[in-house]
Protein backbone atom coordinates (compact mmCIF):
# COMPACT_ATOMS: atom_id res chain seq x y z
CA UNK A 1 0.00 0.00 0.00
CA UNK A 2 1.41 3.29 -1.18
CA UNK A 3 0.79 5.75 2.17
CA UNK A 4 -1.03 9.31 1.37
CA UNK A 5 1.49 12.26 3.05
CA UNK A 6 0.22 15.63 4.08
CA UNK A 7 1.63 18.95 4.33
CA UNK A 8 -0.10 22.36 4.91
CA UNK A 9 -0.42 22.95 1.29
CA UNK A 10 0.30 19.33 -0.34
CA UNK A 11 -0.76 16.01 -0.79
CA UNK A 12 1.67 13.55 -1.88
CA UNK A 13 -0.91 10.65 -3.02
CA UNK A 14 -1.02 7.72 -5.51
CA UNK A 15 -0.84 7.80 -8.86
CA UNK A 16 -3.57 7.08 -11.06
CA UNK A 17 -4.24 6.31 -14.43
CA UNK A 18 -6.40 9.74 -14.62
CA UNK A 19 -3.49 12.02 -13.73
CA UNK A 20 -1.69 10.49 -17.02
CA UNK A 21 -2.54 14.08 -19.10
CA UNK A 22 -1.32 15.96 -16.13
CA UNK A 23 1.94 13.70 -16.06
CA UNK A 24 2.69 13.88 -20.15
CA UNK A 25 2.31 17.63 -20.13
CA UNK A 26 4.44 18.28 -17.08
CA UNK A 27 6.94 15.81 -18.84
CA UNK A 28 6.34 17.02 -22.53
CA UNK A 29 7.55 20.94 -21.35
CA UNK A 30 11.07 21.57 -22.16
CA UNK A 31 11.49 24.12 -19.47
CA UNK A 32 10.85 21.40 -17.05
CA UNK A 33 13.12 18.71 -19.24
CA UNK A 34 15.85 20.93 -19.77
CA UNK A 35 18.02 19.74 -16.79
CA UNK A 36 16.53 16.62 -16.77
CA UNK A 37 16.79 14.60 -20.04
CA UNK A 38 17.43 17.49 -21.88
CA UNK A 39 14.46 16.87 -23.94
CA UNK A 40 10.56 16.85 -23.35
CA UNK A 41 9.38 13.39 -23.42
CA UNK A 42 6.81 11.64 -25.72
CA UNK A 43 3.51 10.46 -24.28
CA UNK A 44 4.90 6.60 -24.61
CA UNK A 45 7.80 7.48 -22.52
CA UNK A 46 5.34 9.45 -19.86
CA UNK A 47 3.08 6.25 -19.38
CA UNK A 48 6.08 4.17 -19.26
CA UNK A 49 7.24 6.34 -16.38
CA UNK A 50 3.40 5.98 -14.19
CA UNK A 51 4.10 2.10 -14.82
CA UNK A 52 8.07 2.67 -13.54
CA UNK A 53 6.45 4.61 -10.52
CA UNK A 54 3.33 1.88 -9.71
CA UNK A 55 6.31 -0.79 -10.32
CA UNK A 56 9.03 0.66 -7.88
CA UNK A 57 6.33 0.39 -4.83
CA UNK A 58 6.01 -3.64 -5.33
CA UNK A 59 9.25 -3.67 -6.25
CA UNK A 60 11.18 -1.36 -4.10
CA UNK A 61 8.78 -0.46 -1.29
CA UNK A 62 9.06 2.88 -1.95
CA UNK A 63 8.56 4.94 -5.08
CA UNK A 64 7.39 8.05 -6.71
CA UNK A 65 3.89 10.18 -5.37
CA UNK A 66 1.89 12.70 -7.51
CA UNK A 67 1.84 16.21 -5.57
CA UNK A 68 -1.12 17.70 -5.49
CA UNK A 69 -2.68 21.13 -4.25
CA UNK A 70 -4.56 20.33 -1.17
CA UNK A 71 -6.67 23.48 -1.01
CA UNK A 72 -7.80 22.67 -5.25
CA UNK A 73 -6.54 19.32 -6.15
CA UNK A 74 -4.20 20.54 -8.93
CA UNK A 75 -1.77 18.32 -9.91
CA UNK A 76 1.72 20.04 -9.38
CA UNK A 77 4.57 17.23 -10.18
CA UNK A 78 5.91 14.20 -8.76
CA UNK A 79 8.21 13.65 -5.96
CA UNK A 80 9.68 10.34 -4.80
CA UNK A 81 12.58 7.43 -4.61
CA UNK A 82 13.73 4.85 -6.86
CA UNK A 83 16.54 2.33 -7.79
CA UNK A 84 16.92 2.92 -11.43
CA UNK A 85 19.77 1.21 -11.75
CA UNK A 86 21.58 3.89 -13.72
CA UNK A 87 25.02 3.52 -15.27
CA UNK A 88 26.68 6.10 -13.38
CA UNK A 89 30.36 6.71 -13.43
CA UNK A 90 31.66 6.43 -10.79
CA UNK A 91 28.96 4.46 -9.50
CA UNK A 92 26.38 6.56 -6.43
CA UNK A 93 26.15 5.22 -2.86
CA UNK A 94 23.60 2.10 -2.76
CA UNK A 95 21.06 4.30 -1.50
CA UNK A 96 17.56 5.68 -2.69
CA UNK A 97 17.55 8.10 -5.08
CA UNK A 98 15.47 10.73 -4.44
CA UNK A 99 13.54 13.16 -7.57
CA UNK A 100 11.09 15.85 -7.69
CA UNK A 101 9.76 17.57 -11.06
CA UNK A 102 7.35 20.67 -10.74
CA UNK A 103 5.27 22.59 -12.98
CA UNK A 104 6.65 25.62 -13.86
CA UNK A 105 3.61 27.53 -12.40
CA UNK A 106 4.84 25.93 -8.73
CA UNK A 107 8.42 26.68 -9.37
CA UNK A 108 9.89 29.05 -6.97
CA UNK A 109 7.39 28.76 -4.51
CA UNK A 110 8.59 26.61 -1.99
CA UNK A 111 6.90 23.17 -3.14
CA UNK A 112 9.76 21.20 -4.43
CA UNK A 113 11.23 21.81 -0.58
CA UNK A 114 7.98 21.05 0.94
CA UNK A 115 7.03 17.87 -1.12
CA UNK A 116 10.52 16.20 -0.89
CA UNK A 117 10.74 16.89 2.60
CA UNK A 118 7.90 15.30 3.45
CA UNK A 119 9.19 12.02 1.73
CA UNK A 120 12.37 12.39 3.74
CA UNK A 121 10.26 12.70 6.42
CA UNK A 122 8.60 9.39 5.47
CA UNK A 123 11.97 7.53 4.17
CA UNK A 124 13.74 8.11 7.38
CA UNK A 125 16.60 7.51 6.05
CA UNK A 126 20.06 8.33 4.06
CA UNK A 127 18.90 8.65 0.14
CA UNK A 128 21.13 10.60 -2.45
CA UNK A 129 19.96 12.70 -5.93
CA UNK A 130 21.71 13.48 -8.84
CA UNK A 131 21.44 17.24 -10.50
CA UNK A 132 22.57 18.59 -13.62
CA UNK A 133 25.19 21.19 -12.24
CA UNK A 134 23.54 24.01 -13.93
CA UNK A 135 20.08 23.15 -12.75
CA UNK A 136 20.34 26.23 -9.14
CA UNK A 137 17.07 25.76 -8.31
CA UNK A 138 17.35 22.16 -7.65
CA UNK A 139 20.69 22.47 -6.36
CA UNK A 140 19.13 25.05 -3.99
CA UNK A 141 16.39 22.74 -3.21
CA UNK A 142 18.70 20.06 -2.10
CA UNK A 143 21.11 22.57 -0.01
CA UNK A 144 18.30 23.35 2.04
CA UNK A 145 16.95 19.94 2.46
CA UNK A 146 20.38 18.83 4.13
CA UNK A 147 22.34 17.31 0.95
CA UNK A 148 25.84 17.57 0.64
CA UNK A 149 27.81 17.46 -2.44
CA UNK A 150 29.89 14.33 -2.98
CA UNK A 151 31.15 15.46 -6.49
CA UNK A 152 30.77 15.01 -10.17
CA UNK A 153 30.35 11.82 -11.92
CA UNK A 154 29.20 10.78 -15.64
CA UNK A 155 25.43 9.71 -16.72
CA UNK A 156 24.64 8.92 -20.31
CA UNK A 157 28.00 11.39 -21.22
CA UNK A 158 26.96 14.32 -19.17
CA UNK A 159 28.38 16.17 -16.14
CA UNK A 160 26.18 15.50 -12.77
CA UNK A 161 26.25 16.56 -9.65
CA UNK A 162 25.56 13.49 -6.50
CA UNK A 163 24.57 14.60 -3.26
CA UNK A 164 23.91 12.38 -0.47
CA UNK A 165 21.88 13.57 3.00
CA UNK A 166 22.49 11.85 5.68
CA UNK A 167 19.59 10.07 7.77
Amino acid sequence: MIPVLETPRLRLRPHTASDFEAVAELWANPEVTRHISGRPATREESWARMLRYAGLWTLCGFGYWAVEDRATGAFLGDVGFADFQRAIDPPPPALPEIGWVLAPHAHGRGVATEAAGAALAWLGRPCFCIIAPAHEGSLRVAAKLGFQRQGLARYRDDAIAVLVRPG
